[in-house]
């Protein structure tokens, strides 16, 4: 019998969120692997389980509250608890997710024999603070690998991390069933109402063009205390376009809205992997995207599946969601090979490369 592999999977917590749902997905993945002993290590300050785990999965959390009033102390606490349990666990390999808390992970392991890779979850060329990011440039070469989501973050982690095993692994994008729901002239963007989403911009694009059988929907909350909804609402107000630009607000079933849609349009100048672009595809929409850093340009191939748009060139982007809404023949076709191109980042794709990418 082949000995086990034993793999440790190192996380804040699994409450819900885009970091933690791929990290989901992964454990699952693992999880169904023969001669493979699987361990989940929660350190952050809550350690919360938002999602379905298996059962064959050992979880192993710190036994003490975090009190940010003693951070210091209790951040030192939790690295002598990532490195004792490390050291009784000791797995073959450590796949840890989350900026800073890489560098917690890096900084409670030094010295020791354990081969770590990191996974940044953000827009790679974000500023952490001073001190995260001179820790970052002197933690992060000596993992054994450091996966980035996108071809833009491996150059930019190149770099600045001077790293000569840097993977590209994008994020698991979930099929999405098609249903008996008939398509409309609906134009589609999801995402938080922040002011790196630019909807403001898109509701400018959208109602320059002379299409009145169509609709914009934007679907998404307020965020960071920014209150948008309220600056938007009053835009669209000023513009006289409230039958046909409507703020739907936070939505539980948004599949629905994107297969209700013909076009999905994205106006976001920064990310890190954007999901919701993965899953308008999946869903069979073209896409239509600022072309910003990063992600959109390792999903969409320009005239293909989509449209990439120099970033705020907004006569472009009008131009080509234009063109889209008057030749429905084309936006359907470029739907048809986004859901068929946008199979390569399916769970199991993913799952088989992090695996791959870390034994």
């Amino acid at each position: 019998m082949s000995k086990s592999i034993k793999i440790c999977l190192a996380i804040p917590s699994l409450a819900s969120g885009g970091m933690e749902r791929v990290m989901t997905e992964l454990i699952w993945n693992f999880s169904k692997r023969k001669n493979v002993e699987l361990h989940l290590l929660l350190f952050g300050k809550k350690r919360e389980i938002f999602y379905d785990i298996p059962t064959n999965i050992s979880v192993h959390k710190p036994n003490f509250t975090f009190n940010d009033d003693q951070r210091k102390w209790n951040t030192l606490k939790t690295m002598y608890f990532i490195r004792k349990k490390i050291k009784v666990i000791n797995p073959d390999t450590i796949l840890s997710f989350g900026e800073s808390w890489n560098n917690l992970v890096l900084l409670s392991l030094l010295l020791t024999k354990y081969p770590i890779f990191v996974s940044d979850r953000c827009q790679p060329d974000k500023s952490l603070g001073k001190i995260q990011d001179m820790l970052r440039r002197w933690l992060y070469p000596k993992a054994k690998g450091i996966i980035a989501q996108t071809q833009k973050a491996k150059e930019i982690y190149k770099t600045q991390f001077k790293h000569n095993n840097i993977i590209v692994i994008g994020n698991p994008i979930r099929k999405i069933e098609q249903r008996q729901i008939s398509r409309e002239n609906i134009v589609v963007s999801v995402g938080r109402l922040i002011r790196s989403k630019n909807f403001d911009q898109l509701i400018d694009i959208f109602a320059k063009i002379d299409c009145k059988d169509w609709k914009l929907i934007i679907i998404g909350g307020d965020a960071l205390k920014q209150h948008n909804s309220i600056i938007l609402q009053q835009q669209i107000d000023q513009l006289q376009k409230n039958d046909r630009i409507i703020l739907a607000g936070t939505q539980k079933d948004v599949e629905f809205y994107l297969l209700k849609s013909k076009i999905f349009a994205f106006t976001s100048s920064s990310e890190g992997f954007p999901n919701v672009v993965g899953e308008a595809m999946a869903a069979g929409l073209p896409v239509i995207s600022y072309d910003c850093v990063a992600g959109p340009s390792d999903l969409i191939l320009d005239n293909r599946n989509g449209y990439l748009i120099p970033l705020f060139d907004k006569d472009a982007f009008r131009d080509k969601l234009e063109y889209l809404m008057n030749n429905p023949r084309i936006a359907a076709e470029m739907g048809v090979k986004a859901q068929q191109d946008i199979k390569r980042f399916s769970t199991s794709c993913i799952g088989d490369e992090f695996y791959n990418a870390i034994l």
